[in-house]
């Protein structure tokens, strides 16, 4: 399998054996470095981290990963680059392409990192944009794998607004690697339906399903993953809260949805998650909303605090495996040694 000088802007792009062969280089590299055997095959190489969004998870993966294989690494956060202001994406493509041999970018439109990828003749990596967070699912797939010893058949239930761009990623990715993808939201939060209407003709050559429902207890009925994501995403404004905590209350991942799953289910969670009153906005919320919702009285949002604390969440584990999968994806398309 050779995937240098490739891109990582969608799994749509990818094969599922090339999503296989990712996910196995991860498990490589994630035993390796537990035993203490370096691989540090670039240190000859350098890569930057163009952030317009912050992140804990992305910016430590790709941090640790490039330096866990040898290289350089340069981080330009939210104020420090003039992409966009005083410099367009195309010219700031070409000024770092020129520096580096590799751009993670996570920031909001995905028109920017196609640019970047188009222009800076070096390969680029999506650490999250407005429509697709494709290292995020590949972390989630891996630890599914650790957890089940599979993926092709596994039931997996997104709750939420499942038009953002992990709703849209994970559909894919299930799609892709022939497991029963179902998003649980109100219809108006779906995903669109050329995007869907993409993901069925994949299905189609790998055996996955791909189904809607506006019910959490059909949706939570017989998974095996119980998956949801923060119901205001970062960069939208403080105003949206009253209007999706209304919207999405109904699909707050409780312990009565995760008795209707399989007696083996998992929860998950890309974080950073509200479940609790550790946090200002869930304080916040709960003074606000909780008369109105008392399923949301003790800060819990989109999860209770109960059940990402249970034996059953793994948010953890898909935490670390994001350093994994991340180093994978640099690896493999800088041309490591095969694996």
């Amino acid at each position: 399998m050779n995937l240098k000088g490739r891109h990582l802007l969608t799994l749509l792009d990818y094969s599922s054996e090339e999503i296989q062969y990712l996910l196995k280089l991860a498990k490589h590299l994630k035993e390796e470095k537990k035993k203490g055997i370096s691989h540090k095959h670039f240190t000859d190489k350098n890569v930057v981290l163009l952030f317009q969004k912050d992140s804990t998870r992305t910016r430590c993966a790709f941090e640790v990963g490039a330096m866990d294989l040898g290289m350089g690494v340069t981080y330009i956060g939210p104020t420090g680059s003039q992409m966009g202001k005083k410099e367009s994406v195309k010219d700031t493509a070409r000024v770092l392409g020129r520096m580096y041999d590799g751009i993670e970018f996570r920031g909001y439109l995905q028109t920017d990192v196609e640019l970047l990828a188009e222009f800076s003749g070096v390969p680029v990596w999506n650490g999250l944009t407005d429509l697709y967070h494709p290292t995020q699912i590949l972390a989630d797939f891996l630890t599914i794998e650790e957890k089940f010893g599979y993926l092709k058949g596994i039931h997996f239930t997104y709750f939420g607004d499942a038009r953002n761009n992990m709703g849209n990623s994970l559909m894919i990715g299930c799609a892709k690697m022939g497991m029963h993808f179902k998003a649980c939201a109100p219809k108006h939060l779906w995903p669109n339906e050329k995007l869907i209407e993409t993901c069925q003709e994949v299905a189609k050559t790998t055996g996955a399903t791909l189904t809607f429902t506006e019910d959490p207890e059909q949706g939570a009925k017989d998974a095996d993953v119980l998956y949801t994501d923060v119901w205001v995403s970062m960069g939208e404004p403080k105003e949206v809260w009253a209007s999706r905590i209304e919207e999405l209350h109904r699909y707050q991942v409780n312990q009565k949805l995760m008795g209707l799953a399989k007696k083996q289910a998992i929860f998950m969670h890309c974080l950073p998650a509200f479940h609790g009153m550790d946090t200002e906005v869930g304080k916040d919320i709960a003074s606000t909303f909780g008369q109105l919702y008392p399923n949301l009285v003790e800060g819990s949002l989109e999860v209770t605090n109960e059940v990402i604390e249970s034996k059953q969440s793994v948010v953890f584990d898909e935490a670390e495996n994001r350093m994994h999968t991340i180093k994978a994806c640099m690896y493999a398309s800088l041309g490591g040694p095969h694996v």
